[in-house]
């Protein structure tokens, strides 16, 4: 049991733990402003056109920046082909619409994660299918993945949630039973392997972020890798007024090819490239500081905290350190022991996102006039019953159980987290 009464602690007046604010995710260094100064004074900062361009300079393909950030990207995970967008977001819906997935069909997506990951089939007919996840990783559980499976599914959204890799031998194994696509999001698992196999390559698609608050960023940025030339053509499309293209290229499959403006600067590709030199060190600095957590907050009560521990066989990255915190057993409800760490000067979150089908567009089934794609008659068989206790387990994690720490990343250092282990001695007692 937690006694949150003691006087000593900050949240009753006492004296807290830590009175200096945390660092922000800054990654940045002179390596990135010489790369922004290169593209300045080349005098692009982007050289896409929306049309059919075959001859150099190739730019329907982006200017030399985003063709280099894909080559380094295709050449450290491994991967045949890249396709860089302006967000991960954007590489999302792309890959929906690059898969040819569409109106009669169903995707099953993970409810607790982004928004972006259900929206992206609904964006071209779709509908999500949610499936539950593990309470030890938050990555989609098989089981429960095929027990959602039906005749209309075509695609399955993997996750892999906190940078621990999802379970990919098992879901491939349904990919290829089923006959289904995988698409992977990898926005928090740079890095990240299973065995010696890179998350994001195990799939049809892999979907990686350069978002501000990723591992590595250039502000906003996504990146598509496929070991299909033909996949990666339809994300070249979608990504750059596809529509507009086809013709030209004599390109006959236009399934889907509604193309967007998804492209990316070259100010954001400069970055992003030599963002990727360093994921490597950055990796290894937040795993450093969560092995530091997990020595500490592991032995102390684990009956009442514990940090998930990843899987076995996985490079797991750690983009949140993810803790489950046992309401019956502390004592104590979980807002609670949160208040009493932040007053501490401990920055601590609980849950991690709301299961994606309480979102009012799942409640009322409506995202385009007369509740399309919802209504549509293609989608009239779909099991789209959004109800609350649809995924138990995500419901518990977000409601009841899961706290995350964002501090175990770049600049922080071990002092740092030495404040956030004498805080959690403190509170817990």
């Amino acid at each position: 049991m937690i006694d949150l009464s003691r006087p000593e602690l900050a949240v009753n007046g006492g004296a807290c733990v830590r009175g200096k604010p945390w660092a922000d995710n800054f990654t940045l260094g002179s390596e990135e402003r010489d790369a922004v100064l290169r593209v300045l004074d080349s005098g692009y900062l982007s050289k896409f056109e929306g049309s059919h361009t075959p001859d150099p300079p190739f730019s329907f393909y982006g200017g030399p920046e985003v063709q280099e950030l894909e080559s380094d990207w295709a050449r450290f995970y491994t991967s045949p082909f890249c396709i860089s967008m302006n967000s991960a977001t954007s590489c999302l819906f792309a890959s929906i619409g690059a898969l040819e997935i569409g109106y009669g069909d169903e995707v099953i997506v993970s409810p607790f994660t982004m928004s972006a990951c259900a929206i992206a089939p609904l964006l071209y007919g779709a509908i999500p299918v949610f499936a539950d996840v593990e309470e030890e990783t938050g990555c989609l559980d098989p089981v429960s993945v095929e027990k959602k499976i039906s005749n209309r599914t075509k695609a399955i959204l993997v996750v892999h949630q906190f940078g621990i890799p999802a379970k990919m031998d098992q879901l491939c194994e349904l990919a290829k039973k089923y006959d289904l696509r995988i698409i992977e999001d990898c926005a928090q698992a740079h890095g990240a392997k299973i065995g010696d196999q890179f998350v994001g390559t195990f799939g049809d698609i892999g979907v990686f972020s350069l978002n501000v608050n990723k591992t590595i960023q250039s502000g906003e940025g996504g990146i598509c890798i496929t070991g299909s030339e033909e996949i990666a053509y339809r994300l070249a499309l979608i990504r750059n007024h596809g529509e507009a293209v086809v013709g030209p290229a004599g390109y006959k499959n236009i399934v889907n090819i509604l193309g967007f403006n998804f492209r990316l600067t070259e100010i954001q590709a400069a970055i992003g490239r030599e963002q990727l030199k360093k994921v490597d060190i950055l990796n290894e600095r937040r795993l450093e500081l969560l092995d530091m957590l997990i020595g500490r907050v592991n032995h102390l009560r684990p009956d009442l905290l514990r940090i998930l521990p990843g899987r076995s066989g996985c490079t797991s990255t750690y983009y949140l350190c993810p803790m489950i915190f046992d309401e019956t057993k502390s004592g104590v409800a979980r807002h609670e022991f949160i208040a009493a760490m932040v007053a501490e000067g401990i920055n601590l979150s609980g849950g991690y996102v709301k299961p994606l089908y309480f979102q009012p567009i799942y409640q009322e089934k409506t995202l385009f006039k007369n509740g399309y794609p919802f209504s549509a008659p293609e989608n009239s068989e779909s099991n789209c019953a959004y109800l609350s206790g649809l995924c138990p387990i995500a419901e518990k994690l977000h409601f009841h159980e899961l706290i995350t720490s964002e501090h175990i990343r770049f600049p922080h250092t071990g002092g740092d987290i030495a404040d956030i282990i004498k805080a959690f001695e403190k509170v817990i007692g």
